[in-house]
C-alpha cells in the first residue's frame, strides 16, 4: 500500500528566494519509530528557515507511519511504500526535492545543533561550490553523549578514496544540478552506493567542494556496513568495485591502510 502526507499534499510548496535559497533535507526510513521523532525534531528546529523535508518510508510496520501521520503539519512531503532498499528510497527523494542544495539526513541521524544548515548555506554563499561537507560524531545508540567514533576528513584527497576513506555521506550537502548531472545512486550496489556516488562526484565529474570544521550530524552506532566480517568483505569488494567503475585505481592491500584512521578517529 502507498501512502503520504505532509504539507505539499496540501498544496504548501516551498521555493527559493532571491536572499533565502531552499534547501531539501531528504529522511530515508524504515522501522525507525524509536528514533525518527528526533530527526524530525531536529530539522524543525533548525534557524535556517527555507528548508524542505522530504521523507521516504519503505514500508515500515513499527508505527513509523503513525510518527508520519503526527507531523502532517511540519513536514513538507513524506511517502510510505515498498522500495527495492535505501539507495532506491535515496533515488526517490532527490527525485522528489525543489531545493538549489540537497542533502541527506538518515532516521537514526540528527543534526548536532540549530546552526547547521545556516552555517552550510552560509559556505555555499562565501565559497561558490558545487558541494560542501563536514564533521560527523558516530555515537552510542541509547546514550548520545557517548562519542564512539569522531569521523573528520579535513585533509581530503584522491588517495582517501583509494583507501576507502570518503567525506561523511550524511554531511554532504551538493547543488540538486550536481545530481542531475551524475545520475543516480546504483541500487545494485548492497551497502556503498554512497560511496559510489561520492567517487562519481568528487572524482569523474570533477565536482568543486568546501570543507566545514564543525560537527554538523550525530549518527547512532549500528547500520548494515558495521555487521562483522562478512559485511566487511562486502563493503571493501564494494569499494574497489566503486573505484574500478569510476577511473581510480585501487585494490585489496591499500584498504588496510585506512585502518590507522579508523583507529584515530576513536582515539581523538
Amino acid at each position: 500500500m502507498v501512502f503520504e502526507g505532509g504539507l505539499r499534499a496540501q498544496k504548501g510548496y516551498k521555493k527559493s528566494l532571491s536572499d533565502t535559497r531552499l534547501i531539501s533535507v531528504i529522511t530515508v526510513v524504515f522501522n525507525a519509530a524509536e528514533t525518527l521523532k528526533d530527526t524530525i525534531e531536529s530539522v524543525r528546529s533548525q534557524t535556517y528557515q527555507n528548508v524542505e523535508h522530504i521523507i521516504i518510508d519503505g514500508g515500515s510496520t513499527d508505527g513509523t507511519i503513525d510518527i508520519l501521520r503526527q507531523y502532517d503539519q511540519v513536514v513538507d512531503y513524506w511517502l510510505s511504500e515498498k522500495d527495492a532498499g535505501i539507495y532506491d528510497a535515496m533515488n526517490k527523494g532527490i527525485a522528489l526535492c525543489t531545493g538549489d542544495y540537497i542533502g541527506m539526513l538518515n532516521a537514526d541521524d540528527m543534526f548536532a545543533d540549530n546552526s547547521v544548515l545556516q552555517n552550510i548555506i552560509d559556505e555555499f554563499n562565501a565559497k561558490k561550490v558545487d558541494a560542501v561537507f563536514s564533521c560527523l560524531n558516530i555515537v552510542e545508540k541509547n546514550n548520545l553523549s557517548h562519542v564512539l567514533r569522531k569521523y573528520r576528513v579535513s585533509n581530503f584527497s584522491s588517495f582517501l578514496l583509494k583507501i576507502g576513506v570518503m567525506p561523511p555521506h550524511p554531511t554532504f550537502y551538493c547543488k540538486k544540478s550536481v545530481y542531475k548531472d551524475a545520475g543516480r545512486y546504483k541500487t545494485n550496489y548492497k551497502i556503498t552506493a554512497d560511496f559510489e556516488m561520492l567517487v562519481r562526484l568528487l572524482i569523474k565529474q570533477k565536482i568543486t567542494w568546501s570543507f566545514i570544521n564543525k560537527v554538523t550530524v550525530i549518527m547512532r552506532s549500528g547500520g548494515v556496513s558495521n555487521r562483522g566480517i562478512k559485511s566487511a568483505v562486502l563493503l571493501n569488494s564494494e569499494i574497489i568495485r566503486a573505484c574500478k567503475e569510476n577511473n581510480l585505481y585501487t585494490n585489496w592491500l591499500f584498504l588496510f591502510l585506512k585502518l590507522p584512521i579508523r583507529v584515530l578517529e576513536v582515539l581523538r
